[in-house]
């Protein structure tokens, strides 16, 4: 298909239109509704009005608004359509069409390079940055990493990742970085779909100029845009793939090379929303020399932060507080990260609730022999100020070519951080005192 993002959308949600029969059987499931003041609303009415936006027919508005707006991409809703619609892509695409109307984020995507950028530089050696941020000449290569935007914000695990990759001996490349956005800022949170449309399809053709055979993702968020809410917008000589279910089909190879023990307990943090990359990290962590894979603590939603399960926050904070009381109780050394964005909150947790985390790339890179990489955010999670933090982060920065005074940026790191996360306040990063 060669057509506009906006025209692709308008056909799919013609297609959702003809087959939902607003039962509001995706409603009566839905673990959001009882926490978002739902309980009373009727689900045929609330599914309604989600598709008079999906038509473009209205804005969405009351019940059905709350309903769309703090959907957290669990999935819990897909297999109970009896027609075999994905409600998941019913409302992204509705939470899409609306945002025409108005964004709540205006020039998010614009803040959110920034933020990157200087996270990255805050953390990594000028070498290192360029890696993750500045796009290599194409050529032939059998894997493109794919690192999507936000990932970078915690660039330890990413490094862990290739070096997993490099033993496993694979041919790959690194494209990741506001320059090779997925899209999804643009179309879902700005409602943007020319533009949207545009950096999918620039990031799309510049996979493909490497002629590689699998394209590994990272990002939840991408691996749910490209692959489900936007799947076939553009046609592809390559598999997208999330880099988990690459390291399992590599897992004989991967076996052989972890020979070195990695003597822990752990419980591992996943997601419904996808649930399948949580069992891969599993079956790695299984794979593990010396490991004790006690639990996985499933959180609802894809993924943390604004895209996932803080969408809807009264469920987050009532799964979390789980969380916590499992990890409190349990006699376990770690609780294992997926995600980045995951990571960086239960980082934080765990720094204030006092246990550790650890990425399951940390444990990965353990096995085959190596040194994980640091986690440089939690140095800054211990000076606890941000104006502390600003003059340890500023010869760094300085480095990587970005000169700014250490007032200026302990003014502007509350919202780098927040936007990092999709969250307001400090506590997007709660190693500094929360100010008023």
């Amino acid at each position: 298909m060669s057509g506009e993002l906006s025209e692709f959308i308008e056909e799919a949600a013609g297609g959702i239109l003809d087959a939902c029969t607003r039962c509001g059987r995706c409603v009566e499931v839905c673990p959001v509704v009882p926490f978002a003041g739902l309980g009373g609303a009727s689900p045929k009415e609330i599914v309604s009005g989600v598709l008079d936006a999906l038509a473009a027919t209205a804005p969405l508005s009351g019940d059905a608004a709350i309903w769309a707006h703090q959907c957290n991409g669990c999935g819990e809703c897909l297999p109970a359509c009896p027609e075999g619609v994905n409600p998941r892509r019913m409302i992204m695409l509705a939470n899409t069409r609306d945002a025409r109307h108005g964004s709540a984020t205006p020039q998010l995507f614009r803040k959110m390079a920034r933020a990157i950028r200087l996270m990255a530089a805050m953390q990594l050696v000028p070498e290192d940055v360029r890696r993750l941020l500045q796009p290599p000449r194409a050529r032939d290569a059998e894997v493109v990493f794919y690192l999507g935007c936000n990932a970078i914000r915690t660039p330890h695990i990413l490094f862990n990742a290739m070096y997993v990759l490099d033993a496993l001996e694979v041919d790959y490349e690194v494209l990741g970085g506001p320059a090779a956005c997925c899209g999804i800022i643009h179309s879902k949170w700005e409602g943007d779909l020319k533009t949207g449309g545009q950096v999918t399809t620039a990031t799309l053709q510049r996979f493909g100029e490497f002629k590689p055979k699998k394209v590994l993702n990272w990002c939840p968020s991408c691996e749910l845009h490209i692959g489900e809410t936007i799947k076939g917008y553009r046609q592809t000589s390559f598999d997208f793939d999330h880099i988990t279910k690459y390291l399992v089909e590599r897992e004989a190879d991967l076996k052989a090379r972890l020979t070195t023990p990695v003597n822990m307990r752990v419980l591992l943090h996943a997601h419904v929303g996808m649930s399948e990359l949580g069992g891969n990290v599993a079956r790695l962590l299984r794979a593990i020399p010396g490991l004790t894979l006690v639990d996985t603590l499933f959180e609802a939603g894809y993924t943390c932060g604004g895209s996932g399960a803080d969408r809807s926050p009264a469920l987050k904070s009532h799964l979390r507080e789980e969380t916590l009381q499992r990890v409190g109780a349990s006699d376990c050394d770690a609780l294992v990260s997926l995600y980045h964005g995951c990571h960086m909150q239960l980082a934080a947790a765990g720094h204030e609730h006092g246990f550790r985390v650890v990425n399951f790339t940390d444990l990965l890179v353990r096995a085959l022999g190596g040194t994980a990489r640091e986690d440089a955010l939690e140095a800054y999670r211990a000076v606890n100020e941000w104006q502390a933090i600003a003059r340890e982060a500023r010869p760094r920065l300085k480095a990587s070519g970005i000169d700014i005074d250490a007032q200026t940026l302990a003014a502007v790191l509350p919202e780098v951080f927040a936007l990092a996360e999709f969250r307001g306040g400090l506590q997007a990063f709660s190693g500094p005192e929360k100010q008023a």
